[in-house]
């Protein structure tokens, strides 16, 4: 474990930014970006393209370690290079900026209120590359529809058996059980959880570190008590849907926890725009994501 990284995520200021767009969620991200599915003809070709968008905002003068504590990467970005250098080396070495993994395989059907995470494979074999492409820590998301104990538990459960492993390895994993912002009873699902996670971080050896990713609660500062434990690094916030605009007002209202946006942080970025309009609507974003952050 890299102390100096360590420190530096446990009490830095600053967010999170989220650039691990899977297959899945690609082609939307790409096409908020102004590259419609016309603009690719498989899936090789539209990696490419999303890894030239992720490299034009890690390579943005905006995108500095002033602001920015860290960087979630999809598996290719890993694989692939900035400026010669591969992705977690570049953010590091160039920017200060902590690299962080997507590991999960995306979401399980349906059950109990919530979705899971499908079954991960090949998980030794990634955190044995993650390693060695010098990443600082993992990142792997479940998804919370419903008020559902039984769902909740199981979704937290599965999240720190997988996080125990991670940690293992030498990594700092982030445990991201999504609140879905849609649901009906968004409170009560929240306390629920609250409740299971604070549980699970109180049975873990001290050894075990964790960084929390988690929907921004409807009660102010539900999580604070959280963010106070010993084994818990940070916790970070998901934009989950909400615009920058609003996503950043509520953030505000909840002290200690910090950003970790994917969508909110590309919003306004465009293909066609000059690297000067590019850097200047990505400096602003990043800005009003640190302000939030802060406070």
């Amino acid at each position: 474990m890299n102390t100096i990284q360590l420190n530096r995520m446990k009490n830095d200021q600053g967010f999170i930014a989220a650039l691990d767009q899977s297959g899945g969620s690609t082609p939307n991200a790409l096409l908020a970006y102004g590259i419609s599915k016309d603009g690719y003809s498989n899936d090789e070709e539209m990696f490419e393209l999303v890894h030239q968008m992720r490299s034009r905002i890690m390579e943005s003068p905006a995108f500095n370690k002033d602001r920015i504590l860290g960087a979630i990467l999809f598996e290719k970005t890993m694989d692939s290079k900035v400026e010669g250098l591969y992705s977690a080396d570049y953010l590091w070495d160039t920017k200060g900026i902590l690299p962080f993994l997507k590991v999960d395989s995306g979401l399980a059907e349906l059950g109990n209120g919530v979705q899971l995470m499908k079954p991960i494979p090949n998980l030794d074999e990634l955190l044995v590359r993650a390693n060695e492409r010098h990443i600082f820590g993992t990142k792997m998301r479940s998804v919370i529809k419903e008020a559902n104990k039984e769902g909740i538990k199981a979704i937290v459960d599965q999240q720190f058996e997988i996080a125990k492993i991670i940690s293992e390895a030498g990594l700092i994993p982030i445990i991201e059980p999504e609140v879905d912002i849609n649901m009906l009873d968004k409170k009560g699902a929240e306390a629920i959880l609250k409740e299971e996670l604070m549980s699970h971080i109180n049975a873990l050896d001290e050894n075990h570190q964790v960084i929390f990713k988690l929907t921004i609660p409807t009660e102010n500062n539900l999580y604070a008590d959280l963010i106070k434990l010993p084994n818990v690094v940070r916790v970070v916030a998901l934009s989950g849907g909400y615009s920058r605009e609003l996503a950043n007002k509520l953030l505000a209202h909840n002290h200690g926890l910090i950003a970790s946006f994917s969508r909110a942080l590309s919003e306004g970025l465009h293909a066609d725009q000059t690297d000067e309009e590019f850097n200047e609507m990505l400096d602003e974003s990043i800005q009003h994501i640190f302000e939030a952050s802060i406070k």
